[in-house]
């Protein structure tokens, strides 16, 4: 199990004993106040309704992929069901959830949406043995994540189970004479691809999101993404605050402010595999922080 947050709504804890919501909606609307510091996911609407049903909450992630969350109580064995049908209603509809988009949030978002990353986010107090296993059946990017209160003004997020959608297909390309531009390039696509080793290698739950600028690392929320290589180099974004680790010229980057694919205040400049080490600890220090 990974990703324990501690969100607090106003001040101490009073109490130590975790409980349940008093009410399904107590935690569906604490969470859509507060969707995108403690999901990654900007609000869009609540309580959704269309001819087949009324979906909890919809969103938008920081990859531009649409999200519907799913709320329960306590434990309950139709929670994944009943989200991936409205799940699967968004994708029907796809014309409804971009009109959406643009109302709440402006025409850019809204013609940049990341339909192969759809996602569904069940928020529950508990999941059985059969929920986790059944995750894995599915073809479709879901995460299971538990809640806590602690005394009256502070909540726990953790992320039970991730499972990621179908990947995409790989082409394979013909053999050929190369140039020493081409091997360049096959050499960063080797470190990339090195890179994505690690990364998915930090844990379980780590789900991959392929972007069309970016591919992003989530557990839950982003905590890494990689650019395409460029002709010398491989650009990886962490969610790590600059200020909080060593920087390393040639090596680390403070990019605060600074406008970039994907999402991240630091940025790591990768030249080969011996950069690897290296990096890896920053990786694992951004995958910790999410």
């Amino acid at each position: 199990m990974s990703g324990l947050k501690l969100f607090s709504t106003l001040g101490g804890v009073r109490e130590i004993a975790p409980r349940l919501a008093e009410e399904e909606a107590d935690i569906q609307a604490l969470i859509e106040t507060h969707m995108e510091v403690m999901l990654g996911v900007r609000f869009l609407a609540s309580e959704y309704e269309f001819p087949g049903g009324r979906i909890d909450s919809l969103g938008l992630d920081e990859n531009d992929a649409p999200v519907v969350v799913e709320y329960k109580r306590g434990t309950h064995a139709g929670v994944i069901n009943q989200g991936l049908y409205y799940l699967a209603w968004v994708m029907d509809h796809r014309d409804f959830f971009r009109q959406l988009v643009e109302e709440r949030l402006g025409s850019e978002p809204a013609s940049r949406l990341l339909w192969s990353g759809t996602r569904l986010i069940c928020v529950a107090g508990d999941y059985t043995r059969y929920d986790i296993h059944a995750l894995r059946e599915y073809r479709r990017s879901i995460d299971l994540v538990r809640y806590r209160y602690f005394g009256a003004q502070h909540v726990a997020l953790e992320t039970v189970a991730s499972a990621a959608g179908p990947a995409s297909p790989r082409r394979s390309g013909s053999r050929r004479a190369v140039s020493v531009g081409q091997r360049r390039t096959a050499a960063m696509a080797e470190l990339q691809a090195a890179v994505d080793e690690v990364l998915l290698g930090l844990g379980d739950g780590v789900i991959k999101v392929e972007n069309k600028t970016y591919t992003a690392y989530q557990r839950l929320r982003n905590f890494a993404c990689v650019c395409p290589p460029q002709r010398e180099k491989v650009l990886v974004y962490l969610k790590t605050d600059p200020s909080s680790v060593d920087l390393v010229p040639g090596l680390t980057r403070d990019v605060t402010g600074i406008g970039h694919h994907g999402t991240g205040d630091l940025e790591l400049q990768l030249r080969s595999e011996r950069d690897l080490p290296r990096a890896a600890e920053y990786f694992r220090h951004s995958y910790a922080a999410a």
